[in-house]
């Protein structure tokens, strides 16, 4: 059994190496990656502070279907291109957003969501999907987010077959 660790007063950096650190050893002799993305939602939404929504979308089709998160109903579709999920993977790129409703054409899968950040599943060049998560707080994520979500997101390719479960 894996219990999540505290991590109030804490700085952002070493929270994320904690996280980071309980991650690996969930990971640990485990490649099942729909099992692996499972535990990183859950383990992210419960050790962070301030989110409604954890997730994955992952590519199938040449669109992005929802995968394993924690939170409210979500949509389960989101093109390429089209808010931020879908503009993130286009790019290949972690986004930001401070405010999603000054986010051109922001998918509002809940009403609550404030900000948002979503970090590309790359492997080999390959785009494989997104990790998303939403905040009911303006301005929740930053550079610190990033970086710490983007090694998140590179343990979980390291320690995981996802490939096999997209097209």
């Amino acid at each position: 059994m894996h219990v999540v660790k505290p991590i109030a007063g804490l700085t952002k950096a070493t929270v994320y190496r904690e996280l980071n650190d309980q991650l690996a050893a969930l990971f640990a002799g485990e490649r099942n990656g729909v099992a692996n993305a499972a535990n990183m939602s859950a383990l992210l939404y419960q050790g962070l502070p301030n989110l409604n929504w954890v997730g994955f979308y992952l590519l199938q089709g040449g669109e992005l279907v929802l995968g394993p998160f924690q939170g409210t109903v979500a949509c389960v579709r989101i093109a390429l291109g089209q808010g931020v999920c879908g503009t993130a993977a286009q790019r290949k790129e972690t986004l930001v957003v401070a405010d999603v409703n000054a986010f051109p054409g922001h998918i509002a899968c809940d009403a609550a969501s404030r900000s948002e950040i979503v970090v590309p599943l790359i492997q080999n060049g390959c785009l494989l999907g997104v990790l998303d998560m939403d905040s009911p707080q303006l301005g929740r994520f930053d550079r610190e987010d990033s970086i710490g979500l983007n090694a998140a997101v590179d343990l979980l390719l390291q320690h995981s077959e996802l490939k096999k479960f997209l097209d």
